[in-house]
């Protein structure tokens, strides 16, 4: 997938997350997803969305990789 692709797919996440705040947990998944999919690209990864993560992790501590 291209790095534009995936960039546009982590703002449709994000607008989720402000449309449907109660499914956080499904969004922390989808947000950890995306980042894995850069990692393995080699691409940077945008801070905002690892800060994201981090703060969604917080929210849901059992769930961390």
């Amino acid at each position: 997938m291209a790095f534009e692709d995936i960039k546009a797919e982590i703002s449709l996440l994000l607008q989720e997350m402000v449309n449907q705040p109660e499914d956080e947990h499904e969004l922390l998944e989808q947000v950890r997803e995306k980042l894995n999919e850069l990692r393995a690209m080699g691409m940077p990864l945008p801070e905002d969305l690892i800060e994201l993560e981090k703060q969604l992790e917080d929210r849901f501590p059992g769930s961390a990789t």
